[in-house]
């Protein structure tokens, strides 16, 4: 088992003598009306420090032991400093000499206990000086480490710096490329979330105006002006808005519920409305189907055409089966729709019925019926073929590279053409190895525009469906998280991260194919933080594979020391990207003292179709095999890695990776599971989407078919092997993963005698969102390794005091 050394309780001091200072300000006693106030309370000169705010912008240094103070008045002054603490603070922060003073940290009166999570933290002073006030002013920290502080506004990257600032979320084109309207979020300490609108007149660069965030807003198809969807006394009203001028016109009055989409002739919407299916008994009930456990199952959704003209609600779909719009032809006169229906004896479980409508008439015809595989599609420019997305398996396995006897991974995203008049099929991406995520079929240049994963990177890449040739567009960054086309001009406007940056803006001209123009630079975010470095570090596996990854070095990292080290791979069948905003963030582990290691090993998407193969029917074999090599190599190679201290990380199927690692190998100091299957058969029957995904990883096996897969790759029937000290992580809503997952394993472990601890988050699913549960969350994982990996329990302590029950 384990063992971990407790770091010493000794106290040490530190002296804080420099400052920022904000004034001082002369202030002067209100005019006496009397000697008390209504509560019989005389003044109090501390009430002076009101006048100060906490924001007051400090103008310059202070180093002295006296007070500063004016000549001939009170004043107040704010002195400020700056705690960075890589592990977690405890003590005492004491003011001396000034009388009168407030003291707060992070904006909080406080009584000066130190007790602080790793972060950058303000300290603030309030005081109240006399004139020419001779008295001396001191901080002292008694605490149980050297106190960090300083006067320099600049620190390690921490958690708040991942959740707190403006962030650009969506952006969006009106029809002609002129003008970008785009959303972004910002939240301050605490989580307090606003949301605004900013519209760009791209011809100019200019920011013409912010918009509040109210109502549903989006481009026009064809008039280059906005629709606002607002509620107006219960009536449902639609504005046009002139980008130019601001100014609103009203559009329709009166529309129906439902959601909707604009006709590419601006004469007719397609609403979407939902209608309730049959009830059960509420206590005692019976469940049709797997998916009947989920709520809204039952929830049918149908199509209905409003003329704006006339006014006239006409229904275009009726049935048991929800239908969807895919589409509408840019002559508005054909509509592409999909309806999924459940097949639970064959795999795939779920087929589609792909129909084209005529918009008028609503006479259908249907172009696929009972297809497996296929995810949905678009018209071509001139309605004449389709652009189907679907897996490597579709269309009798024509985009597959693959043997007849390999199963490929259902997430490897394919394009297909399909032409209307021959029902011909032909693969588009068969070789090309990068999985598409999105894509758009531009009606200005007949090109279609993919946002793919490209190893662990996501690019933009240009598609020629006449030639099929396929070339990457010089988008800037690392992770294009989303894109979006004018539909009558060579313009895109899209988000991407660095992997040393988060998310910044780009618009793009399509035609010069030149650098794209920055809108939003997600640099300013972090311009206070301080990042290190990010080396690629590959290696060849002794199975003769290229195994990619990502080494992570402290911003103020020295070869000469040693580091402990945090080990991340993917989760669910996606590469770890570049991207900088993750909830698993390695530059958060390197401010805390770890250099971090992420690798891409067998079974992720992104580097073709035989790679992605090797999730199917492995659950562990294989990728595991890549993440224990690849840890045991890079710590050959680096000697400031130690390779005695090393943790590993993973979620959702990266949780089942951590809990199965602890099976095969005794390498790893620490681990942490967050969502993580411990049983791969109580998965897949309990959880909502359980046997959803196990037709990806366990395709063609069950747990009657294949006893062997199910019960000697699943944790829990090896949970005698482990005996690394194992956090498992849960929301107790998890609808993905069911938290008796977490439950079973830590049950199993307990009964072993071994290290773990189980912590669940209460009301999240499957992601941990809440503000404060996130902040939580992310401290108990760190302060699980600080245990573990620097032999110091002071956090987790803090977190989870020792109960004696």
């Amino acid at each position: 088992m384990a063992s971990t050394t407790m770091m010493s309780s000794a106290q040490v001091k530190t002296a804080i003598t420099d400052f920022n200072l904000a004034g001082p300000f002369p202030v002067g006693a209100p005019l006496a009306m009397d000697t008390v106030d209504n509560n019989g309370r005389k003044f109090d000169d501390k009430s002076l420090l009101k006048a100060i705010p906490l924001t007051a912008k400090a103008d310059q240094r202070f180093s002295g032991a006296v007070v500063p103070s004016l000549k001939d008045s009170r004043s107040v002054g704010l002195l400020t400093f700056y705690i960075n603490n890589s592990s977690y603070l405890k003590g005492q922060l004491t003011v001396k000499g000034v009388k009168n003073y407030e003291l707060y940290i992070d904006d909080a009166a406080s009584d000066g206990k130190l007790a602080l999570a790793p972060e950058h933290h303000t300290v603030a002073v309030k005081f109240l000086a006399q004139p020419s006030d001779t008295d001396s002013i001191t901080v002292v920290a008694d605490a149980n480490m050297t106190v960090n502080a300083t006067t320099d506004s600049r620190h390690p990257y921490m958690f708040h710096d991942q959740t707190d600032g403006c962030y650009v979320r969506n952006t969006t084109l009106s029809a002609d490329g002129r003008y970008m309207l785009s959303t972004y979020q910002e939240t301050v300490r605490g989580g307090k979330t606003s949301y605004k609108r900013r519209l760009h007149d791209l011809a100019t660069g200019q920011l013409l105006r912010e918009m509040p965030y109210t109502g549903a807003v989006e481009w026009m198809p064809k008039t280059p002006a906005l629709l606002l969807d607002v509620t107006e006394n219960e009536r449902r009203m639609l504005y046009q808005i002139d980008p130019a001028t601001g100014r609103q016109t009203l559009w329709a009055a009166d529309v129906p519920k439902g959601s909707m989409t604009v006709s590419p002739t601006e004469d007719y919407l397609i609403l979407s409305q939902s209608e309730d299916g049959a009830e059960e008994d509420k206590e005692v009930f019976q469940v049709l189907e797997p998916d009947d456990r989920q709520p809204g199952w039952r929830k049918r959704s149908h199509l209905y055409r409003y003329d704006l003209s006339t006014g006239m609600l006409r229904r275009i779909t009726f049935g048991s089966q929800s239908v969807w719009l895919n589409d509408i032809s840019a002559d508005g006169r054909q509509l592409l729709v999909s309806t999924l229906r459940s097949r639970l004896t064959k795999r795939p479980t779920t087929v589609v019925d792909l129909l084209v409508i005529d918009a008028q008439t609503l006479v259908a015809d249907t172009i696929l019926s009972s297809a497996e595989f296929i995810n949905g599609g678009e018209f071509s420019p001139d309605s004449r073929q389709l652009l189907l997305s679907g897996t490597p398996e579709a269309f009798d396995r024509i985009g597959c590279t693959l043997p007849a006897d390999v199963w490929p991974s259902m997430v490897d995203n394919q394009l297909f053409l399909y032409d209307l008049s021959t029902r011909q099929v032909t693969p588009l991406t068969r070789d090309f190895n990068p999985s598409v995520e999105s894509c758009f079929w531009s009606r200005y240049d007949g090109m279609i525009y993919l946002r793919a994963e490209d190893m662990d990177y996501v690019r933009l890449f240009q598609l020629n469906p006449k030639t099929g040739a396929i070339v990457q567009l010089p988008a800037q960054g690392d992770n294009v998280t989303r894109m979006n086309m004018a539909s009558n001009a060579p313009r895109m406007a899209y988000l991407s991260q660095e992997t040393q940056a988060p998310t910044s803006l780009y618009v793009m001209d399509l035609k010069k194919k030149a650098a794209s123009r920055c809108y939003y630079d997600g640099h300013e975010l972090i311009s206070d933080a301080l990042v290190g470095e990010c080396r690629d570090w590959n290696f060849t596996s002794s199975r003769g594979d290229v195994v990619y990854g990502r080494l992570y070095l402290p911003h103020d990292f020295d070869p000469q020391k040693k580091y402990p080290m945090i080990v991340y791979y993917y989760g669910g069948c996606s590469p770890v990207s570049r991207g900088f905003s993750s909830p698993y963030s390695p530059h958060l582990w390197n401010s805390l003292g770890y250099v971090a290691y992420i690798l891409q090993p067998s079974g992720c998407t992104g580097f073709g179709q035989e790679w992605s193969a090797r999730h199917v029917n492995t659950w562990g074999r294989g990728p595991a095999e890549d993440i224990i090599e690849g840890t045991r190599r890079i710590c050959q190679e680096h000697d400031f890695i130690d390779a005695t201290k090393v943790g590993c990380m993973g979620a959702s199927y990266g949780g089942f990776m951590t809990e199965y690692l602890q099976t095969q190998t005794d390498i790893f100091a620490a681990a942490v599971s967050h969502a993580g299957i411990s049983c791969i058969s109580s998965y897949w029957g309990y959880g909502y989407w359980g046997y959803n995904y196990s037709e990806v990883a366990s395709a063609g096996s069950y747990p009657w078919s294949d006893p062997e897969m199910y019960t000697r790759q699943s944790p829990l029937f090896n949970a005698d092997k482990i005996h690394t000290p194992l956090l498992l992580l849960h929301g107790t809503a998890d609808t993905n993963v069911p938290p008796v997952e977490s439950v079973q394993l830590f049950t199993a472990l307990k009964l072993l005698g071994r290290e773990t601890a189980f912590v669940e988050v209460e009301g999240e699913n499957h992601h941990i969102l809440d503000y404060g549960k996130r902040e939580k969350w992310v401290a108990t994982q760190m302060a699980w390794f600080q245990r573990w990996l620097k032999g110091d329990a002071t956090w987790w302590d803090a977190l989870y005091p020792q109960k004696h029950l």
